[in-house]
């Protein structure tokens, strides 16, 4: 056991009680009001442990701390960027963590009264975590772990560093982002107060894997117009948008889709469909990892719009197109040491790193065409989103580790 185990383990416990389920029906910033109750635990704390330019945005629920280069030379300058809320895909609220010492591989009964169990059967990573010490919830919420298990780790290591002067460092910017689960994409970040030029996010399951590339992503909202008379004398006047709309659908490339694809493989995916005879919207989200084919799918959509309406006539078919976020990895190239160090950092620590392409997006997806080049590293927990979510403490213990090695380098460097 480190000096970390029951620093993350208490961390992770008193922030996963903390209610902050982010919206996406909410048209405010942030988007759920109740993720300021983390921001103002978070901003307590770094002033406690000793952070300096602490400082809570209360527009914008962004939390800023500092650790001060302590060193007598210049050094690369090193940011960690997490985020706050959770997914609404399961409630956040009344979490009951509780915590499973010494697994050794069996069903784990969640909630007995409501015959909640997490079969290792259905969830086979388990295996992976024998001997390990679970935290888990009580089967009627979810965790929280995506994203306070990183959190958890984050002030961990400020708090030691903080309490060992004698440790060589540089400049540590750290900062707490909101609404990253619906979209936030850390839109609100400060990149002049955050002050470093580059950066990690800290989020994601599986330990010791890392992400320099992420989807392009862009969502797609077609809209079909109809005419409806009577069905009776409908022969020759009638336009059914359902109908166009199917069609429209219909051409879209039939393997191309989430339920077909993986590794770097794209799609197409529709979201949603809804309509009358009149009217039709279809939204449909674009991912893929190469900019050439992304522009491709775009085109393709385009291509479909142009040939409806020579069909049915012009304008009976709309498309807008809207980027969401493009992929971090032309930007991380060029700035090759920020996963080098990484990749050593991880590997220096017991751990052989992983990469595999990010099917989805990140907030360093973002930041890094914002001009803050921000690959990830992630943050262990397991079945995020989900009421059978769990973190293994000692993959806490260990991000810890690999967060302090990576101080060690960025100071040497």
């Amino acid at each position: 056991m480190t000096p970390f185990h029951e620093k993350v383990r208490d961390r992770l416990i008193r922030y996963a009680e903390t209610d902050t389920q982010s919206s996406n029906h909410s048209d405010t910033v942030p988007t759920t009001m109740k993720q300021f109750d983390l921001a103002r635990i978070l901003e307590t704390e770094l002033k406690e442990i000793g952070a300096s330019d602490v400082w809570l945005d209360q527009k914008c629920c962004v939390v800023y701390g500092k650790l001060p280069s302590n060193l007598d030379h210049e050094a690369k300058a090193l940011g960690l960027i997490a985020h706050m809320d959770t997914a609404p895909d399961a409630s956040g609220t009344n979490v009951r963590p509780w915590i499973l010492e010494n697994y050794q591989g069996q069903d784990i009964v969640l909630n007995k009264e409501q015959n909640i169990v997490m079969k290792v059967s259905d969830f086979p990573n388990l295996l992976h975590y024998i001997g390990n010490d679970l935290i888990l919830t009580d089967g009627t919420t979810l965790l929280g772990g995506d994203d306070k298990a990183s959190i958890s780790a984050i002030m961990t290591m400020a708090e030691y560093l903080l309490a060992h002067p004698e440790i060589p460092h540089g400049e540590i910017s750290l900062a707490f982002t909101p609404d990253e689960e619906v979209g936030g994409l850390a839109k609100d970040l400060d990149l002049q107060r955050f002050g470093s030029p580059t950066a990690y996010t800290m989020d994601g399951d599986h330990l010791g894997f890392y992400e320099d590339e992420t989807f392009n992503a862009s969502s797609a909202k077609v809209t079909v117009a109809g005419r409806k008379v009577h069905t009776g004398t409908a022969k020759g006047i009638m336009v059914n948008s359902v109908d166009i709309g199917t069609e429209f659908a219909s051409l879209l490339p039939r393997f191309e889709k989430p339920q077909y694809t993986d590794g770097r493989e794209g799609f197409f995916h529709v979201v949603s469909f809804n309509g009358t005879c009149e009217h039709t919207e279809l939204s449909i989200l674009i991912r893929d990892h190469s900019a050439v084919e992304f522009e491709n799918r775009e085109n393709c959509l385009r291509k479909i719009t142009d040939e409806l309406n020579r069909k049915y006539g012009k304008d009976t078919v709309t498309l807008e197109i809207k980027e969401t976020y493009r992929s971090m990895k032309e930007v991380i190239d060029q700035v090759p040491w920020l996963v080098e160090y990484l990749v050593q950092a991880i590997r220096d620590c017991g751990l052989e790193p992983k990469n595999l392409p990010f099917r989805g997006g990140t907030d360093g997806s973002a930041l890094s065409h914002r001009g803050l080049p921000c690959p990830n590293l992630s943050a262990g927990y397991e079945n995020a989103h989900s009421r059978f979510e769990y973190v293994p403490i000692q993959s806490m213990e260990k991000n810890v580790e690999i967060l302090l090695r990576l101080v060690e380098i960025y100071a040497s460097a």
